[in-house]
């Protein structure tokens, strides 16, 4: 059997095992979580092998059979002594430590094939901060551990690698995946296209509006920047270039609307499942907390864009080339798409677990593709195409799966050597218990942990290390956790470690940097959203309808009056009058008061008035 079919087999497997394991509830928790990561190892070396098409390759093969003997053998071990481990909390052995070793060298040799060296390295850093703790100077020391004790914490137990991020990978994260993987490849990946085209292609920015709408719709789907890019932009980025944007531009648009899309509920990526289980809360509350702030987010790339657009006089997408309302709308189209958001909400109103919920999505989408595709494709063209979502399945949750279960064995090390609470400490104190200095640190903090890291490792990572320094000077939990989730996130689009940028600029054939200052301009109010979420409480639906008011105009104003100053969008007709009234106006909507944003907005609509009539005049 070639490579590329036991690639395939390996990939299908794990997709039958999500599905099995949501529609009739996991397994006890160590086993669910040791099987699913000895599939995601198999099929991960598989996937990526070491020397793929070279003349080393056999040397190649020797050692991923190697890994992957010693990382399955490890999760059998846990598998078969399950219920030992849990109820004794076993002494390690020299039979352990080895164990642990194989399986900690095999996901972090995974997760640099897949996401490259800075994440494994930093996991060892911490393995190593561990065991070197009393050899460290100043603050960093710390008593250390042994590494009986590591291997301890690390595998023979649920607070190590079989910890609560491997069992989300396992059960929520995996059903999602798989959710989002049939809903493309049953048409709602062309569904979100044509919708995005009718919606935005004959305004000003058709082009450019078209791949924010539709790079959000996909982001809410496959939860990755990058994923995201390299899927929509290869359809977008080109459309923007042949219609005369510039290709910078074109390349930020794709990568801040692509980044949005992990933002923005329902869904919202893999990290918002995490933070539902971290923060404690039903993932409900984290849609709703996050749903006016992804708005804002939305709002500000659509103003800025159409700003932009009219300043430049950039070019509509021609009307010939916009699908009709008829075929968008047509059952088959659309029906997958209502079927699967139906079947989710449902199972969540039936207060069904996430995972049950999709499944209760999956079996929608599907019964309506089945029906609405009757007569126009054939059984055997309809069973391959839900065979290739099931293996993209598969191929997606090698890099979720390597990925969760190393950010487990991080935190359990950050949380045994007592690191996270040094570093917080250190910001509170650097603050000088000042809310608004420590934020500030955070997020400096944040968007530099955050380089280079795939969105769900970099938010696991600044959760377990920097969120804490928020809670100590009074934030409440889920805003503290929101505030760093953005933070992470956008850590994507920030240069000089931008990578959802690089994607994009390659995608466009031009130089990364022009496309990254483009980027920080079209995302800047990314960069004030989490800010107001400390400030105004009623921007995640909280404190009643006279907060919530206040925080939506508050947001409204700067969604309008950021995009009008980063692009010298004429307001008065006087260039210095335009800046000072635009940064008077953005300090006061960002002040916390409850009158400020209403001063905010009348002296926005009277520059606009005063213009309107000067050019008249």
């Amino acid at each position: 059997m070639t490579l590329s079919r036991v690639t395939k087999a390996l990939a299908l497997l794990i997709g039958a095992f999500v599905f099995f394991t949501a529609a009739f509830g996991p397994y006890e928790s160590m086993v669910q979580r040791a099987v699913f990561l000895a599939l995601v190892i198999c099929l991960g070396f598989a996937q990526y092998p070491l020397g793929k098409d070279s003349k080393w390759r056999p040397f190649g093969l020797a050692v991923d059979l190697l890994l992957v003997a010693a990382g399955v053998a490890a999760c059998v071990y846990v598998v078969i002594n399950s219920d030992r481990i849990m109820s004794e909390l076993p002494w390690a052995s020299p039979l352990d430590m080895a164990l642990t070793v194989g399986l900690v060298l095999a996901v972090l040799e995974l997760a640099r094939r897949t996401v490259g060296i800075v994440f494994p390295t930093l996991v060892l850093v911490g393995l190593g901060y561990a065991y070197f703790g009393p050899y460290m100077p100043g603050a960093m020391r710390h008593r250390g551990f042994d590494a009986y004790y590591i291997t301890e914490t690390v595998f023979l137990g649920d607070l190590g690698i079989w910890g609560m991020l491997t069992g989300v990978a396992a059960t929520v994260i995996a059903a999602f995946v798989l959710f989002g993987a049939l809903l493309l490849h049953t048409g709602g990946g062309q569904a979100f296209i044509d919708l995005a085209m009718r919606l935005g292609g004959r305004q000003a920015g058709g082009a450019a509006k078209i791949a924010t709408i539709a790079s959000g719709l996909f982001g809410m789907v496959s939860g990755s920047s990058v994923a995201n890019v390299a899927t929509t932009g290869n359809f977008t980025i080109p459309m923007m270039i042949r219609l005369g944007y510039q290709r910078p531009f074109a390349a930020a648009v794709e990568a801040v609307a692509s980044t949005g899309g992990q933002i923005a509920p329902p869904i919202m990526g893999a990290a918002a499942f995490v933070m539902a289980e971290i923060v404690g809360v039903p993932y409900s509350d984290i849609i709703r907390a996050a749903f006016l702030p992804a708005v804002l987010f939305y709002v500000s790339v659509f103003v800025t864009v159409h700003l932009v657009s009219v300043k430049r006089g950039l070019a509509l997408v021609p009307e010939d080339e916009l699908p009709k309302w008829s075929r968008i709308l047509a059952p088959r189209h659309v029906g997958p798409v209502v079927a699967a958001l139906t079947g989710l909400g449902i199972g969540l109103m039936l207060g069904r677990s996430i995972a049950t919920s999709a499944f209760y999505g999956i079996s929608g989408l599907l019964a309506v593709f089945v029906l609405t595709q009757i007569g126009r494709l054939s059984f055997a063209e309809m069973g391959k195409r839900i065979l290739s979502g099931v293996e993209d399945t598969g191929r997606g949750l090698v890099i979720v799966g390597v990925l969760l279960a190393g950010a487990q064995v991080l935190v359990s090390m950050v949380n045994l050597t007592g690191a996270g609470v040094a570093l917080s400490s250190t910001i509170v104190s650097l603050g000088g218990d000042s809310a608004a200095i420590v934020a500030v640190l955070v997020a400096v903090v944040c968007i530099v942990m955050g380089m280079g890291l795939p969105t769900t490792a970099a938010y696991v990572l600044v959760a377990a290390v920097l969120a804490p320094a928020l809670t100590e000077v009074g934030i409440p939990v889920l805003s503290a956790h929101l505030f760093v989730f953005y933070f992470a996130t956008i850590s994507v689009i920030t240069p000089p470690v931008c990578v959802a940028v690089f994607v994009a600029s390659g995608i466009a054939q031009t130089n990364w940097m022009p496309s990254a200052v483009e980027a920080v301009r079209l995302g800047a109010m990314t960069y004030l959203v989490p800010f107001l979420i400390l400030l105004y409480p009623g921007l995640m639906l909280e404190g009643g309808a006279f907060a919530i008011l206040d925080a939506v105009l508050a947001g409204l104003v700067l969604v309008v009056a950021i995009p009008a100053l980063l692009s010298d969008y004429p307001v008065t007709g006087s260039r210095g009058v335009d800046r000072v009234l635009l940064l008077v106006v953005i300090v006061l909507a960002a002040w916390q008061n409850s009158w400020t944003p209403i001063v905010a907005l009348l002296l926005l609509l009277a520059g606009w008035q005063f213009g309107r009539r000067r050019m008249i005049a």
